[in-house]
């Protein structure tokens, strides 16, 4: 249904205060996934991280705490359910980990492989063809580099009836002959679907935004 500004607005904050709180139970058993294999189109396929910050609270969500009386439903005035919120908020994190990870003894298509129903059609085309950027990969090889992610969900930027963005800090854990490096990149990762039925379609960096 149509929202007025205030009731958007106040949905945006019950939201915030939902994820803060529930949070740990969704994205920390998340943040323990790796893989030995994997690459990432954007910092992983430099030498090191492209931008290093301090990652941010982990922020996700599973179900909201039972309404008290008079308290507001917020899923009410919302376009999906607590269960479609965690949903897309766990595909989002597992592909925001995958992203960063990856091996140089990788090919572009076992990388996207990996990723499976992770991620829409067309992302992973532009994955793949990031991936075998001649300079890219050359510096990948050349250096050894294997690199494990990590990802955390900071806060839920904009929604609609089939789509999610999400700002989520990835981490970088980078080995290579040049030594080992540790960063941060926070993106905007939109995914699109409803239920438990959610892809990612866009990834960028949360400072170029993300609709």
């Amino acid at each position: 249904m149509d929202l007025s500004p205030g009731q958007r607005n106040a949905a945006f904050a019950l939201i915030v205060v939902v994820l803060a709180a529930l949070g740990y139970f969704l994205v920390v058993p998340a943040l323990t996934h790796s893989r030995e294999h994997g690459h990432a189109v954007g910092s992983p396929t430099a030498a090191g991280p492209a931008t290093s910050t301090a990652p941010s609270s982990a922020v996700s969500a599973t179900t909201a705490p039972a309404t008290s009386a008079g308290a507001v439903n917020i899923y009410s005035w919302l376009p999906f359910t607590q269960q479609d919120l965690a949903a897309a908020a766990s595909v989002t994190v597992r592909f925001s980990v995958d992203y960063d990870t990856f091996t140089y003894a990788e090919s572009a298509s076992g990388y996207v492989g990996q990723m499976g129903g992770l991620i829409a059609g067309q992302l992973a085309s532009t994955l793949r063809a990031s991936y075998q950027i001649p300079g890219v990969a050359k510096l990948r090889t050349s250096q050894k580099q294997v690199s494990i992610g990590t990802a955390a969900i900071d806060s839920l930027r904009a929604f609609g009836p089939s789509s999610l963005t999400f700002i989520v800090t990835a981490g970088q854990h980078l080995v290579s002959s040049h030594g080992t490096t540790s960063g941060s990149t926070q993106y905007a990762i939109t995914v699109t679907g409803s239920g438990g039925s959610w892809q990612v379609s866009d990834i960028e960096l949360e400072s170029a935004g993300n609709s």
